[in-house]
Formats: C-alpha cells, sequence, structure tokens
C-alpha cells in the first residue's frame, strides 16, 4: 500500500476518534459528575444503565445507529448513512459510557470530608465544580485513556455504519478487516502495525500526562 494512502487512512482514523472523544468527554464529564454529586429519582436506573453501556457490544451499538440513520429510520433524512458522521456518532456512544461510568467512580472516591471542607470554607458554588474536576483529574485522564482505547481500534460499528468506502470512511481497523478477508496478510499486518503504533504513543502520552500529575 502507498504510503499516501497509509498517511490518508491514519490521519482519518486519529480525526473520526477525535472528534469523537470530544463530543464523548464534553456530555460525558458533566453527566458523571451530576450522577457522582446528587440525588434525584431515577438516579439509579441511570446509572445502572451506565455500567450496563461500559460493556455493551460495539457490534450493538453500530446496529443501533444503523437503524437510526437508515433511510427509513427516524434520522434518516440526515443523510448520514455510510459517511465520517455516522462513524463518529456510533464512537461516542461507545466511548459515552465509559467516561461518564470513569468519571462517576472517581467522583464517588472523593470523600465526604473533601465536600465538608469545600462547605466550611464558603467556595462559591460556581467554583466548587472546578475544584472538584482538579480532584478527580486523574481520573478523567483514566476516562481519556479507556474512551480512546475503546474507539481507535473499534471495527464492528464503524464498518456497518461507514461501509468502509476507500477515500470517505476507510479506517486503519477496517482497512486490516478487508485486507485480511482479501487474503492480504502483509498489507494487514503493516496497517495493524500502524494502529498498534498509534494506540501505543498515544496511550503513552496520556498516561504520561497521568503519571507526571501525581502529587
Amino acid at each position: 500500500m502507498p504510503v499516501a494512502e497509509i498517511l490518508e487512512i491514519s490521519l482519518r482514523t486519529l480525526r473520526v476518534c477525535g472528534v469523537a472523544l470530544l463530543i464523548a468527554l464534553a456530555l460525558g464529564v458533566p453527566t458523571g459528575i451530576v450522577l457522582g454529586t446528587r440525588r434525584f429519582p431515577g438516579r439509579g436506573l441511570l446509572v445502572t444503565s451506565v455500567n450496563a453501556g461500559m460493556g455493551a457490544p460495539p457490534v450493538v451499538v453500530g446496529l443501533l445507529v444503523a437503524l437510526l440513520l437508515w433511510r427509513s429510520g427516524p434520522f434518516g433524512g440526515l443523510g448520514w448513512m455510510y459517511s465520517a458522521n455516522a462513524m463518529i456518532a456510533a464512537q461516542v456512544l461507545i466511548a459515552l459510557p465509559l467516561v461518564v461510568g470513569i468519571t462517576l467512580a472517581a467522583v464517588g472516591a472523593v470523600g465526604d470530608e473533601w465536600h465538608l471542607q469545600i462547605r466550611t470554607l464558603g467556595v462559591p458554588r460556581r467554583w466548587r465544580v472546578w475544584l472538584l474536576v482538579r480532584e478527580i483529574r486523574m481520573g478523567l485522564l483514566a476516562a481519556v485513556i479507556a474512551a480512546l482505547g475503546g474507539i481507535l481500534s473499534e471495527v464492528g460499528a464503524v464498518q456497518m455504519v461507514g461501509g468502509n468506502l476507500a477515500g470517505e470512511t476507510r479506517v486503519l481497523s477496517t482497512a486490516i478487516l478487508m485486507s485480511t478477508s482479501m487474503g492480504d496478510f502483509d498489507r494487514a499486518l503493516g496497517l495493524a502495525a500502524v494502529l498498534i503504533g498509534l494506540t501505543l504513543v498515544l496511550s503513552g502520552l496520556l498516561t504520561a500526562v497521568q503519571q507526571g500529575g501525581r502529587p
């Protein structure tokens, strides 16, 4: 495979995963904080749903997104099926429970003494969330690492809703699957090496940030 094509597929992989990760973080971190700091009717059901979502098979998520985006589906008018947007939507649904669940666990690990101290010091409510985010920053980085690992190498869902179209929706994981099905194992191994390399580099950078931030 030409180097230019590998670069194109790799950049598309990073772009799709990056957008999905940012959306999952924007939605998941506030949700995890709310679930971890407040008690309200239905909270138990929401937490159970999050825990179940953390172990949901990605191919089932892909099927759900496909049903929603198909021409006869409720969002078929968007025309997203077999597009990068559909892949991003599937990856957001895969990553979101991981982000919410790990954020919720990180908030739960903060002792009641911390919350009591914040209230005793008279910290304004608008600053409490910011201080809480700083307190759980290691857990948030763990959420980023877990979510990134969950979507970077995902193949079933993105293949189902993206279609693995050359120059449009082909990413590293779907390209590996295609090459393997064609019996082109040298190409598959080369793409796999690139994917593993990206995973190691990104996870290594995030881990370095996480460990470097320890007191």
